[in-house]
């Protein structure tokens, strides 16, 4: 019975190598949670066995998918199973598959949140019914919203407060800041703690964006990670921190303001769209920095 259901799930689909699975994956693009090395070293960190498939039509390949067993990799509900929620965490990550632009495939192994870039490209997609939260260009935002944003980041600088680059921080020391930043503000455990650091020393050419001290004590971090696609920018926002002793200094709301602005600056200097994810559209504060758009699942 068993391998039955796995024959009708892979029906039309074959093995394939990692190599031929990033060369894939570097040919039509894919987002943070498909890229290859994301999927290699996560999985290899939760010690989740990685299965490589591949599409093809005429003998040419049309698609390539990283599967743990009958969901796509790095999947939560594969790590609930296997006791490892605690591993890693990549929030409601947008999932991008690499397949070439004008194929028609099936997908049956499950995934949530499956980009809208595939609604007309995979035949068993079903809309979810919570949208993704995806960052508006610059523009979009209003003169006042952008003015507000500017004057709440001078007040801060003027009371002795920093922007500073992510990657000035040792992998520990991001771990041990946002760690603490978390707790603060959402007062539980933060998620994956006992792995971050080795998530992050993992994750470091990925890792982007800034975080904010003032006088030298950390009061804003966000966990953003970035690749670069042949036609976009996939760009993950994981969660935040932030020391609500702070909070008359808004520096979780400078900080987006800064991180989002610095992201479209460095895509367009790339002449790339930029997805910028903050998740799943699930709460009021992301619809001041996002549009909703819709996603899609195979259950």
């Amino acid at each position: 019975m068993l391998s039955y259901f796995r024959w009708y799930r892979e029906r039309g689909w074959h093995p394939i190598s990692a190599d031929e699975y990033r060369a894939a994956w570097l040919r039509w693009g894919g987002s943070v949670a498909t890229h290859p090395d994301v999927v290699e070293r996560l999985s290899d960190l939760a010690g989740i066995p990685l299965r490589y498939l591949g599409f093809s039509k005429n003998g040419e390949l049309q698609a390539a998918i990283p599967t743990w067993g009958r969901h796509i990799a790095l999947s939560k509900a594969v790590l609930k199973q296997q006791k490892k929620r605690g591993v890693f965490d990549l929030g409601n990550a947008e999932i991008i598959l690499p397949q070439a632009p004008e194929s028609l495939i099936a997908l049956r192994h499950k995934a949530q949140y499956v980009s809208e870039l595939h609604a007309q490209r995979i035949s068993t997609l079903k809309e979810q019914k919570q949208g993704l939260a995806l960052a508006r260009e610059p523009e979009q935002y209003s003169k006042k919203f952008r003015y507000n944003q500017r004057r709440e980041q001078r007040l801060l600088e003027e009371q002795g407060g920093l922007v500073l680059p992510i990657d000035s921080l040792s992998a520990v020391e991001q771990a041990q800041i946002y760690t603490q930043l978390f707790e603060k503000r959402w007062d539980f455990a933060v998620p994956g703690k006992a792995y971050l650091a080795e998530v992050f020393r993992l994750m470091a050419e990925f890792m982007t964006g800034s975080f904010i001290t003032i006088n030298d004590v950390p009061v804003a971090f966000q966990v953003l990670y970035r690749v670069e696609a042949p036609q976009w920018i996939s760009l993950e926002y994981i969660n935040g921190g932030v020391d609500t002793d702070y909070n008359a200094l808004s520096p979780g709301s400078v900080l987006s303001f800064v991180n989002t602005q610095s992201q479209w600056q460095y895509a367009r200097a790339l002449n790339k769209p930029l997805r910028y994810s903050f998740g799943r559209a699930d709460r009021e504060y992301k619809d001041r920095w996002c549009n909703r758009v819709a996603v899609y699942e195979v259950s």
